[in-house]
């Protein structure tokens, strides 16, 4: 009789406890966390004790992210009344916007200059901005409401890591865009930079001359899917040279008469010291970057540059075997 009894008074305090938990959480689902997560935090406190903060802890060999690794972002004030505009050195590929707090546009007919204000006459919660730049930069903005913002115009260039400078800024990251493949764009500007610099002519039979006007293809390089054409253009006229485009197509050899001619436009992917206009008894250099090609026996390479409002137009040809002759770039030797 005393078993059963005491069988009965804990059975009762078993359903007690159960009926007070069901009180407080009636539906039973537990404060919606799974019962998967609930055995990881109590294994995680049995394991850490009292040390154990959520999310300080995961499965496995995790080592945690170091402060060296941290972009630190840039603050930013902005407000409802005024719109604050920030320049980059570049077009601007990529923006995302922390909540709808803020709003934001690439101003018009200016692709590197991003407009920012708030969405609501004040707001409290710090928020953030991201911006990724054609040149493949990444920077970071930590935002706040301010009634009357102290910067309202900013120019990103200072803080641009330009391959010249030993330490590297943290906001010049080397993201890597689809339309320049594997290669980076931080590399890719150096790379061309540096064949400016160097002015090397290694190509001596290519380019045309007429009108006082004499267009060059200096040298060819390659490097990682990429290929470079160093070009220069020297005006011995007194007139100055206005640059109306720099195209680069791919032409049949022979074009039948009364045939319309087949033609490949290559859309150069960046330009290095891209000038319009060569002033009279001056000339100026260009590095262009386009995509790795070759041309097929029947086919042959025209670049041609147009005089706007001109006929001193200069065009040359580029065989298959110029192309395929084309110089590594050694990336160690890059200045």
């Amino acid at each position: 009789m005393k078993t059963i009894t005491k069988f009965f008074v804990a059975a009762v305090a078993l359903f007690g406890v159960a009926t007070a938990a069901n009180a407080k959480n009636p539906d039973n689902t537990k404060n919606n966390v799974s019962s998967d997560t609930e055995q990881v935090s109590e294994h995680d406190m049995n394991v850490y004790e009292a040390n154990y903060t959520d999310g300080d802890k995961f499965d496995g060999l995790t080592r945690k992210v170091g402060f060296d690794r941290m972009i630190p972002p840039h603050a930013l004030e902005v407000c409802y009344n005024k719109t604050t505009h920030i320049i980059f050195p570049a077009e601007i590929v990529y923006c995302d916007l922390g909540n709808e707090n803020l709003v934001a546009g690439i101003a018009d007919g200016a692709k590197n200059v991003l407009r920012v204000k708030s969405a609501f006459k004040s707001f409290k919660q710090e928020t953030n901005l991201s911006v990724i730049t054609d040149d493949g930069s990444y920077y970071t903005f930590n935002v706040k409401f301010a009634k009357e913002p102290l910067l309202l115009s900013i120019e990103m260039t200072d803080f641009l890591h330009d391959g010249e400078a030993v330490n590297r800024p943290n906001n010049a990251q080397e993201i890597f865009l689809e339309r320049l493949g594997s290669e980076s764009p931080m590399l890719v500007k150096l790379i061309m930079k540096s064949i400016y610099k160097q002015n090397k002519r290694e190509i001596k039979h290519i380019g045309s001359k007429r009108f006082g006007v004499q267009f060059l293809l200096k040298s060819i390089y390659t490097n990682n899917g990429l290929l470079y054409f160093h070009t220069e253009l020297k005006n011995t006229s007194n007139i100055a040279f206005d640059i109306d485009y720099v195209s680069f197509k791919i032409v049949d050899k022979k074009v039948i008469k009364r045939t319309a001619m087949q033609e490949q436009v290559l859309e150069p992917l960046r330009a290095q010291n891209y000038v319009t206009v060569v002033h009279g008894k001056q000339s100026e250099r260009t590095v262009f970057a386009l995509e790795k090609f070759t041309i097929p026996d029947d086919k042959q390479l025209v670049i041609e540059v147009a005089e706007k409002e001109g006929g001193r137009h200069q065009s040359f040809v580029v065989d298959n075997e110029d192309i395929v002759r084309a110089n590594v770039i050694d990336e160690l030797s890059i200045q």
